[in-house]
């Protein structure tokens, strides 16, 4: 997985409801962003990964790329796979940024809905050849992205499917 540093583009129609829920206005300071106001912060721009993605192709062993849009992982993740495999992504693999935590609690919102909305800090899934995996990780590594080995692709049910495990939007970095 690689991480994201936000909402992205992602679930716009529930966040702008969860913050007029919040009471908070966009130039408000943000509670997840020191510094920031609401509206910077939720708006940071969406990463591209474009040329991290061409490094890790050049490295070999790539199978599968999900970018973690509208869906989440448990909608995008599926679409890379073909029948009869499942994709096991342990939650407790990668930092959640802070605001998927304050849109969770502000907003109400149940663990599936965060997963299914929102990228909850995964902007790419890269399915790697298990032998593939130090090299694809260096390549991405060495194109400045964070990289974490967050599950894998098992057999399973007739239609793919991904299932999320571990997963709490409270866990930072310094937790993981």
């Amino acid at each position: 997985g690689l991480a994201s540093h936000g909402v992205h583009s992602n679930g716009f129609s529930l966040v702008r409801r969860i913050v007029e829920r919040s009471g908070l206005g966009f130039a408000d300071a943000a509670p997840f962003a020191p510094g920031k106001s609401v509206g910077e912060a939720l708006l940071t721009p969406t990463r591209i990964y474009v040329k991290s993605c061409l490094a890790a192709i050049r490295a070999g062993g790539v199978k599968g790329f999900a970018h973690i849009t509208g869906g989440g992982m448990t909608e995008n993740v599926p679409r890379v796979l073909p029948k009869g495999l499942h994709a096991m992504i342990d939650g407790r693999r990668f930092p959640v940024p802070p605001v998927f935590a304050w849109l969770a609690e502000q907003g109400g919102v149940a663990l599936p809905e965060m997963l299914r909305t929102f990228n909850c800090g995964i902007g790419m899934v890269v399915v790697v050849a298990p032998e593939a995996v130090a090299g694809v990780r260096a390549a991405l590594e060495a194109a400045g992205e964070a990289v974490y080995e967050i599950g894998t692709i098992e057999p399973g049910a007739e239609e793919p499917t991904c299932v999320v495990s571990g997963f709490d939007p409270r866990r930072t970095q310094a937790e993981r």
